[in-house]
């Protein structure tokens, strides 16, 4: 084992993507490799827990040989550590991704470092592509959102790995209202490309949408957005919203796009705003931004141009980064085995694990 080479080999299983990634002292990427289940999930409109983890079976071990080659690993001992997930995240995944690192620590003498699959989103912010220019790690402190289909909140960073809750939602994700919403309006799975998609091509602006700021909080809500969602499609059909199913609606397309920009603008303009007032209350030189919904170009430039107006620095990963891979957990893990931090053989899935939120000092 070597010690100091700072080759982290991570395994993400969590939900629906099943990915290895080799990551080199916690920034730059030696390769990622990932099989999506979307396709397989669309039809039935979101994640079936059974057949995730089925898939995952199917795909762990071609995805482990892929990267393992990509990466030019010829002896396991040239890694320092090997990093999974273990929550939070759907069970039956979750073990099958905990398994495989198991196997190669157990196989190969290698330490087992566990990490929360939401500090990954956070630590994608730090990573390089392969061929990427050096840049700067984002600057402590830092505040993060991390806005994600199961998850949204706000953490202040003050260094590695500590962190202190601001804000979460107190009922649904963001990413799980997009996800409700394009269904509603006969969109496709997932939600939140879709949806970005049609705004994008809306010619009127005039569906406000409300907003739930939840004063004197960093705290999010989008079930009420939800709702509202479904009143104005009813309104739209001329029909009781009690008469609506969750299914899609026969909307006329300028509707859908109209609709979908009202939305959008709805969650975009919450999220920002706070993650803004956040980040200047907190004195952070930088915002990270991480989780599916961070790959909307519409949230991005929002945030980007409203930090830039005060002077703070954002780091957003590109979109490929956002959503769930195992790039992210290399980045995590290696801040993580340089902390000590180790797992026995007895690791379980922890499919409720929250992200350690140390007390201010």
């Amino acid at each position: 084992m070597s010690q100091g080479s700072g080759l982290i080999l991570a395994v993400e299983s969590s939900c629906d993507e099943t990915a290895v990634a080799v990551v080199r002292d916690g920034r730059r990427i030696v390769t990622s490799v990932v099989a999506s289940q979307v396709a397989l999930h669309s039809a039935t409109g979101g994640i079936v827990p059974e057949v995730a983890a089925r898939a995952h079976l199917r795909w762990m071990i071609p995805v482990l040989e892929q990267a393992r080659v990509e990466s030019g690993i010829t002896d396991w001992s040239d890694l320092e550590a090997v990093a999974v997930t273990e929550g939070p995240g759907l069970a039956g995944s979750l073990l099958v991704g905990i398994t495989m690192a198991k196997t190669l620590c157990w196989l190969h003498d290698l330490p087992l470092v566990p990490v929360n699959h939401l500090e990954g989103h956070i630590y994608a912010a730090w990573l390089l592509d392969p061929e990427e220019d050096d840049r700067p790690a984002p600057e402590f402190p830092v505040v993060a959102l991390v806005v994600s289909g199961g998850h949204t909140f706000l953490v202040e960073m003050a260094d590695h790995l500590r962190y202190r809750l601001l804000g979460q939602t107190v009922d649904d994700a963001a990413g799980e209202a997009f996800d409700k919403v394009g269904r509603l309006l006969g969109l496709p799975y997932p939600g939140g490309p879709a949806i970005m998609h049609a705004a994008a091509s809306a010619t009127s602006h005039d569906r406000i949408f409300p907003r739930a700021w939840l004063p004197d909080t960093f705290d999010f809500s989008f079930s009420g957005l939800k709702t509202a969602a479904r009143r104005e499609v009813a309104r739209e059909l001329g029909i009781d919203v009690q008469r609506m199913g969750s299914g899609g609606q026969d909307l006329p397309e300028s509707s859908v796009s109209e609709l979908a920009y009202g939305f959008q603008d709805s969650v975009v303009d919450v999220l920002t705003t706070k993650t803004i007032r956040a980040a200047e209350e907190s004195g952070a030189r930088t915002i990270v931004v991480g989780g599916g919904v961070a790959a909307n170009i519409v949230l991005r430039g929002r945030i980007e141009t409203d930090a830039a107006a005060r002077g703070i620095r954002v780091v957003v990963p590109r979109p490929g980064l956002c959503t769930d891979n195992a790039a992210m957990i290399g980045a995590a893990g290696f801040f993580r085995a340089r902390a000590g931090t180790r797992a026995g053989f007895d690791l379980a899935a922890k499919p409720s694990l929250k992200l350690a939120v140390p007390e201010r000092d």
